[in-house]
């Protein structure tokens, strides 16, 4: 198909793999595999179809080179990454970009092209020596579907091979019935892991880079092991998604998607939610009762007219430290379980079992973990305590082996229509634990726009530190804030219906410093939304949307949790707080000039007329202003 690399990727290949290489008549293909090959130049190129001989395949080679081991129950896997190598490495990760966009890059982490380009290339060459190295095909999105994005891995590491076949849809089929026009449209990863050590990290963490080109969709990852920086499909194919669709007006988002389930009629309602870090969106997503779509990345478009969303993935990566049987009795009950999983930084003990921080069972005082063969009360090289598991432990885990997972939601070609949107974040002082917009624009410059995740003196140091984290979203974003929050509010127009839009915060202390309610009070607001959804509840106004009446969510605690709930602790959560509320927004005004210097002037405006009106608000009613008082 090239007679560049033709002689070179027989040689590399099995003559069955290259058969399936070429079967696919894709030029863009080949080439991509031809130009790696002879850059990084792997010993041997093992190309996989969506055959259950080479997904086992790849599962049995991510056991035989040591980058996995086995646990005791059958299908369990472990994997450590190396120190300096367990988290996204946000200071390496860049997006190459040509001159003529620098300019409007310059507030991203963007790096020129030919600079960019020429140091990946160079960190790239040989990196693969010697080593085996895998392409596999998957599909973001359904396959055959409107949402479908097509992307190719090539990897030395089977562990990254691994773990996104637990993750994303295979395609290998779609590629090889693709049309002719739709053969250069994809997104192309090339990964190496670099030297390794006997444990099968990455050593040569300061030739780490995560590149991105966005002008020809492709991911570099060099020298990474932790999947946040290798397993390309994930993080790094929504920023790709992310620009792609900001120019072809559609939406990738940082949402999960699941239906609230009306426990009489069984009715169910689709809502996506965005939620930074630590604010409740995994365990929102899980609420038992009702149904799980995905639990992280959402593609979102405009089918006749609906607001309709696919969940980009078929598979869970999620941090596993406090995961238990109390808080997500979902996930806990399948972590014990003899399937395919893959445990990552946690302790495998003398029994050779999983065990991580926060669990809730008692646990053994040695074994192997993150830190290498470990007992209790072992140093850092800083004189820490190494805990059982670092902080950062995940495991990697298919969503249909969920008692909730939506199978049919999830298989949906064109999607499931959305008629809520969730906008979480962690808040002490601020914002009521659930209130709805009065429009779908006002919810994305009021709820999501504003979103922030509050530091707690427990954890993080100084307490009451606000990150602002516009749409949840803000280490994905590709493009200019300014224009993203744009597309989002353009999104919408000419649809038939606009989804209802919902702030939510789990997080509001008493006076006293406590949380008001239990870990499940956040069944109560999905399902007060969904009746307001539906029309079925009335609501008093407050300046900046509708909080429920005391009488429905009273009902609603007893009926969804059996649980009380007391019109003093009722008043004190849905008082709306004037100063806070001007303050919330002059700290996002700001938030986004420091990050784009071209914010359109309507989103200002926007935020401005809420602060007068606030303004106002506090002027007639005074600073807190209790529910059912505000006449706006």
């Amino acid at each position: 198909m090239n007679p560049k690399y033709d002689a070179l990727l027989k040689e590399k290949m099995s003559e069955k793999s290259y058969e399936k290489l070429t079967a696919l008549k894709n030029q863009k293909v080949y080439d991509f595999v031809g130009l790696f090959a002879e850059h990084c130049n792997p010993a041997t190129i093992y190309v996989c179809d969506d055959s259950a001989a080479d997904e086992a395949y790849i599962r049995e080679q991510a056991l035989a080179k040591g980058e996995e081991h086995k646990l005791a129950k059958e299908g369990q896997t472990i994997h450590w990454d190396g120190y300096g190598d367990q988290a996204r490495d946000k200071a390496n990760t860049k997006y190459i970009v040509t001159p003529e966009n620098m300019e409007r890059m310059k507030s991203l982490n963007a790096v020129p092209f030919d600079e960019g380009q020429k140091e990946i290339m160079e960190i790239a060459k040989d990196n693969m020596k010697g080593k085996d190295a895998v392409v596999k095909f998957f599909a973001e999105g359904p396959t055959g579907s409107p949402f479908t994005i097509p992307c190719i891995q090539f990897t030395d590491s089977w562990y990254v091979a691994h773990s996104e076949s637990i993750l994303y849809r295979p395609a290998y089929d779609h590629f090889l019935n693709m049309k002719d026009d739709e053969k250069d449209d994809i997104f192309r990863f090339i990964h190496s892991a670099g030297e390794q050590d006997e444990r099968g990290c990455s050593v040569n963490l300061d030739k780490r880079r995560i590149y991105m080109d966005l002008q020809n969709n492709m991911v570099y990852s060099q020298n990474a092991q932790y999947a946040g920086n290798s397993v390309g499909l994930k993080k790094h194919s929504m920023r790709l998604a992310i620009n792609k669709a900001g120019e072809e007006g559609w939406l990738c988002e940082h949402m999960f998607v699941m239906a609230v389930v009306e426990p009489e009629s069984k009715r169910q309602t689709y809502f996506a939610g965005a939620y930074p870090s630590a604010c409740g969106k995994t365990s929102t997503a899980m609420v038992p009762g009702e149904k799980v779509v995905g639990d992280d990345i959402a593609y979102f478009r405009n089918i006749d007219g609906e607001f309709r969303a696919v969940n980009v993935e078929q598979g869970i990566f999620g941090i596993i430290k406090d995961v238990n049987s109390s808080d997500d009795p979902v996930i806990f009950e399948n972590l014990k379980k003899g399937q395919e999983l893959i445990f990552s930084n946690v302790l495998q003990g003398p029994d050779n079992n999983p065990y991580w921080t926060g669990m809730g069972e008692d646990t053994p005082t040695e074994g192997n973990n993150h830190h290498g063969a470990w007992k209790l009360g072992d140093k850092d090289a800083n004189g820490k305590d190494v805990t059982i598991s670092h902080a950062n432990s995940r495991y990697t885990m298919r969503l249909d082996y969920l008692a909730n997972f939506d199978k049919e939601g999830f298989e949906a070609k064109q999607g499931v229509k959305v008629d809520g949107l969730l906008y979480g974040g962690r808040d002490s002082d601020t914002t009521v634990p659930v209130e709805e917009s009065p429009s779908y624009a006002s919810g994305i410059l009021l709820k999501a726009a504003t979103l922030e995740s509050e530091t707690t003196a427990a954890t993080l140091g100084a307490e009451g530190v606000r990150t602002a984290s516009p749409m949840a979203n803000m280490d994905f974003v590709s493009y200019p804030l300014g224009e993203y929050t744009a597309n989002n509010l353009k999104f919408t127009e000419g649809m038939k219906e606009e989804p209802k839009v919902f702030s939510t915060n789990y997080f509001m202390l008493s006076p006293e410093g406590k949380f008001m309610t239990s870990k499940l009070a956040k069944k109560v607001w999905l399902h007060w939304a969904e009746g307001r959804v539906h029309g079925e509840y009335e609501g008093y106004k407050t300046p900046t949307g509708t909080i429920p009446l005391y009488a429905d969510l009273k009902k609603l605690f007893k009926d969804l949790l059996n649980e009380d709930f007391s019109e003093e602790d009722y008043t004190y959560l849905f008082t709306f707080r004037c100063t806070k509320w001007i303050e919330k927004l002059e700290r996002t005004k700001a938030f986004f000039a420091k990050m784009d210097n071209n914010v359109p002037a309507h989103i200002i405006e926007a935020w401005d007329k809420a602060i007068a009106e606030i303004s106002a608000a506090k002027e007639k009613y005074g600073d807190q202003i209790k529910p059912g008082t505000f006449k706006g």
